[in-house]
């Protein structure tokens, strides 16, 4: 954007809206009282465990490390506070130098430092191992605290010295209402159908919607549906629902067409229509036999991509079967 779109109060600015509204006590984050209610409780008694937060992306897991921080730290937390990204930094040497070299070196009067281990189940299973130890050997001055999509895949003698917390996908009602401040704060005019697909869009992840929302006030005067649907790449609910009716009817050529429209027209990823699928399935008023059935038929679809088949393909395949069963 240009200095003369900027000073013509243009509706998104050149600060990433996810960083400039990050939550930073408590009392900001939105979406999981019962989660901050136990966190809370853990500083206000000054007997903080190590903790294993786990769950999707954009659900409050780094802002509520962020937040235990300033809480215990204040102005201060940032030099006794080390975030690392696993997925970047996934060698064993990780654990054995940065961490190490933080939690030997001086804390300022604090009982405790805290390491963040972002995308902690990247890690490798010696890493994992190393960690371990490394949590034994600090455990009187360094308290952890590790981030994960699954906790399946962090080892269990670390997860048996966590408290572990489960993220669950934030509500449509805790994205609705941070979509809505956020927007009457930078001056942004949001129809109730735009807020709808953000809702929609965001799938319990508060980051996307943040980030949608910014991204949609740069396509015009109004963030409406059609900016939304645009913007994110996202398919309209009824969209997904006519290819499939289509399909379950036994009419294979209209649902791939739509299929095609979808991919090409949308520019949407396989993936990504899998995703829709099996989010709206639910939703679409079908009996619950042909609900199961296309459950199924998602399931293998998602497999098979997962492991390198051609999306297109699977895809067509997916509608194809669910057309032959009529």
């Amino acid at each position: 954007m240009s200095e003369a779109d900027a000073s013509e109060g243009a509706p998104a600015g050149r600060e990433i809206w996810i960083e400039k509204y990050r939550p930073e006590t408590f009392d900001d984050i939105y979406g999981q009282e019962e989660i901050v209610g136990r966190l809370r409780s853990y500083v206000e008694r000054d007997d903080l465990p190590h903790l294993l937060f786990a769950g999707p992306a954009g659900t409050g897991k780094t802002t509520s490390a962020t937040a235990i921080a300033r809480a215990i730290y204040g102005d201060d937390w940032r030099n006794n506070f080390l975030e690392l990204n696993a997925s970047d930094e996934r060698g064993i040497d990780v654990v054995r130098d940065r961490i190490k070299n933080f939690a030997r070196s001086s804390f300022g009067g604090y009982d405790h430092r805290i390491i963040f281990l972002d995308e902690a189940d990247s890690l490798t299973d010696d890493a994992q191992s190393a960690l371990r130890r490394t949590m034994e050997q600090f455990s009187d001055n360094t308290r952890f605290i590790l981030s994960c999509n699954y906790s399946s895949k962090i080892i269990d003698p670390i997860q048996s010295r966590c408290a572990v917390f489960r993220f669950s996908p934030l509500s449509d009602d805790a994205i609705r209402q941070q979509v809505e401040d956020i927007a009457e704060a930078e001056g942004i005019e949001i129809t109730e159908d735009g807020l709808d697909a953000l809702v929609y869009a965001a799938g319990g992840d508060m980051r996307r919607a943040i980030n949608s929302l910014q991204a949609a006030a740069t396509t015009g005067d109004v963030v409406d549906e059609e900016a939304v649907y645009l913007i994110t790449s996202t398919a309209r609910p009824e969209e997904i629902e006519e290819m499939v009716r289509a399909a379950i009817d036994g009419d294979f050529a209209s649902a791939r067409s739509q299929l095609e429209h979808l991919l090409v027209d949308t520019g949407m990823a396989g993936g990504d229509i899998i995703d829709q699928l099996h989010r709206s399935a639910w939703d679409f008023d079908l009996d619950e036999r042909t609900t199961i059935r296309l459950m199924e038929r998602i399931g293998e679809a998602d497999y098979r991509i997962t492991a390198g088949a051609n999306e297109r393909v699977q895809l067509e395949a997916l509608l194809a079967s669910l057309a032959a069963e009529e």
